[in-house]
């Protein structure tokens, strides 16, 4: 099978489609043609060991010295099961799934094979390929730290999101939203449009104003990009607000239980698949150096086949 290879850590550059061996399920697992995965940031920054200072030691530690040991990137993906194991009661053949494998990588080939019980899912009955994957990444972490920011416990929450248009910020309002909150966002000029379609209209433009002269307060503070530090933002904070950020506040973790609430949202039709730009996998370059900008609007697909 074809499968986007990390040969070394670097630019766009050393990502290459190979041939390698395709995976034959265990008993336990299903065998899962891939039909779309996504670049996220996460992807760039394994790919790039964008880290500093001693967390570039510990990343190499982690996940490889010289190149990651396991050289397929991706952690989303949608696609068709092709073939059970002995003992699978969870799906059979045919069933169009969607799901995310965190540090397991592995979702820049034509297959995978995971364990049934692990992040896996029937997609979204009215989803296309492109519109499941682009639910996950995005989706999942915001649901992680917005509920790390203790968001269901409270009512009617007023919530400020910076960098609200990428992956996980589009995902941080609609899940906000979800919740009932009265939200406030951070975004550029360009952004505005995209923010508005999702029914935000108090919006700060950065390239306009410092948000941080305002005078509201906020029973959250959530950084979608990781731009800004608790610091020069808690005087924006109520007495007993919470400050998080995906750059410092934990590495958010994916479980089936996000995965479950993601699609019921789409079903309902209360959380949008947001999508930017859709690449061919024989552009995954091209695709890394686009996210690499820092200016994607919502999510980036790489199209694995048709």
């Amino acid at each position: 099978m074809k499968a986007v290879i990390c040969t070394k850590y670097g630019s766009p550059e050393v990502l290459q489609i190979q041939e390698v061996e395709k995976p034959i399920p265990k008993n336990n697992q299903i065998l899962i043609k891939i039909v779309a995965t996504a670049v996220n940031s996460g992807d760039v920054r394994v790919r790039s060991l964008d880290v500093n200072g001693f967390l570039k030691v510990i990343m190499r530690l982690v996940l490889g010295i010289s190149k990651p040991r396991k050289p397929i990137l991706g952690t989303v993906f949608s696609g068709v099961v092709e073939t059970v194991g002995d003992i699978v009661s969870k799906f059979k053949v045919g069933d169009k799934v969607f799901g995310m494998t965190g540090f397991n990588f592995g979702t820049y080939a034509e297959y995978i094979a995971i364990n049934q019980d692990s992040n896996v899912l029937e997609m979204p009955h009215n989803a296309t390929f492109d519109d499941a994957v682009s639910l996950i990444f995005g989706g999942q972490t915001a649901i992680y730290f917005l509920e790390k920011a203790k968001i269901v416990e409270m009512s009617n929450p007023k919530i400020l999101i910076i960098g609200a248009t990428g992956s996980v910020g589009t995902g941080a309002i609609q899940i906000a939203r979800h919740h009932n909150a009265d939200i406030t966002v951070v975004c550029s000029s360009e952004g505005f449009e995209l923010v508005k379609s999702l029914g935000v209209y108090n919006v700060i433009l950065y390239d306009k104003v410092d948000f941080t002269k305002q005078t509201n307060k906020f029973d959250i503070i959530f950084d979608a990009v990781g731009k800004t530090n608790k610091q020069e933002c808690k005087h924006l904070l109520k007495e007993k607000g919470e400050y998080k950020s995906v750059d410092g506040s934990g590495y958010a973790s994916e479980t089936l239980k996000q995965l479950q609430l993601l699609k019921k949202l789409f079903e309902k039709g209360k959380f949008k698949a947001v999508i930017d730009k859709v690449f061919p996998m024989d552009k995954i370059v091209e695709a890394h150096r686009y996210v690499d900008t820092g200016r994607k609007k919502g999510n980036v697909v790489l199209r694995i086949s048709k």
